[in-house]
């Protein structure tokens, strides 16, 4: 992970340990993080989009101004997550917690704007 110009795709991280991580500004496009463990990352400004997030613990994780479209968040713990500028157009978020997460200028995938 540490090119932060990584090919799309590139980064297959399944089940990973990545508690803490400091992801920012990377691009993870297409990128599999499914069932990862991403609990307070840095992913300010990532390009996640595409990327495979089902089931992912992302909980208190920076998303802010982060690209997720097309994301795929089924099921993933955003729980105090701060998603202020994300864009999450068009991303899967059925059965995702977002409890307590924070919304400033969000694009959620209806491509409506939640403020929280």
């Amino acid at each position: 992970l540490g090119d932060r110009m990584a090919p799309p795709g590139d980064t297959q991280c399944p089940g990973a340990n990545l508690a803490g991580a400091d992801l920012a500004e990377r691009n993870l496009f297409l990128a599999n993080f499914e069932g990862a463990n991403l609990t307070n990352a840095n992913l300010f400004a990532a390009n996640l989009g595409r990327a495979v997030l089902g089931l992912a613990d992302l909980s208190g994780a920076d998303l802010t101004e982060a690209s997720l479209l097309y994301a795929d968040l089924d099921g993933a713990n955003l729980s105090g997550a701060n998603l202020s500028g994300a864009d999450l157009r068009y991303a899967g978020i059925s059965g995702t917690d977002f409890t307590g997460a924070t919304f400033a200028n969000t694009t959620m995938p209806d491509g409506s704007i939640r403020n929280s």
